[in-house]
């Protein structure tokens, strides 16, 4: 069932285009397991071959993940803490991991809506405490679209920098994602030592 689930969104991706990639990471900024790394990663790939607009990539990818966080930051609004805690493990949001979320948004604040799209785990749902709290729709907007950008960006580079060689992505997927959450820490390293520096 995962293969035949992975099968469709690659073909969704080829096929569907643009638009295919801006419905999946919609999809994937929601509370739905669509992963990103499949949809941005074989995108890339088809930027490095010619058959896609790796700018245009980008801009679909980062405007699907603001619609779909904007998506979560409304229900949640609407609909409140106690439902999500009621009744959130059967839309995907275990209350532990809502929890978690919460502890990371009342941590760093407003900002948290960038460095937490950059948390595999927490990336989908940090949008949820945003909606909660009624943060600023205009900072929420900034800060999902720089944070889902930089994310969809390095997948997507190293879709197009593998290029050529569809086995190889295959074969090292894990190493790439690993590679990838490397790279997040770096940056929320570096966002640590700003915040206690100021």
């Amino acid at each position: 069932m995962l293969n035949t689930f992975i099968d469709w969104i690659l073909a969704t991706v080829q096929d569907w285009g643009y638009a295919g990639i801006f419905i999946l990471m919609a999809l994937e900024s929601t509370v739905l397991p669509v992963p990103s790394e499949i949809v941005l990663i074989p995108a890339g790939y088809l930027a490095h071959q010619g058959q896609m607009n790796f700018g245009l990539i980008v801009l679909s990818a980062t405007l699907g993940s603001l619609v779909g966080a904007s998506f979560n930051y409304v229900v949640s609004m609407w609909l409140g803490r106690p439902f999500l805690e009621r009744w959130g493990r059967y839309f995907f949001v275990r209350p532990e991991l809502l929890h978690k979320t919460d502890a990371f948004f009342e941590k760093h604040g407003a900002v948290s809506t960038f460095t937490g799209r950059l948390i595999p785990g927490i990336r989908h749902l940090i949008s949820i405490p945003a909606g909660l709290t009624r943060m600023s729709l205009g900072s929420f907007s900034f800060y999902t679209c720089l944070g889902a950008g930089l994310w969809s960006l390095i997948l997507i580079l190293f879709g197009y920098f593998l290029g050529g060689n569809e086995a190889l992505i295959r074969e090292y997927q894990h190493f790439i994602t690993a590679g990838v959450i490397a790279i997040v820490a770096l940056v929320i390293g570096g966002y640590v030592w700003w915040q206690k520096r100021s």
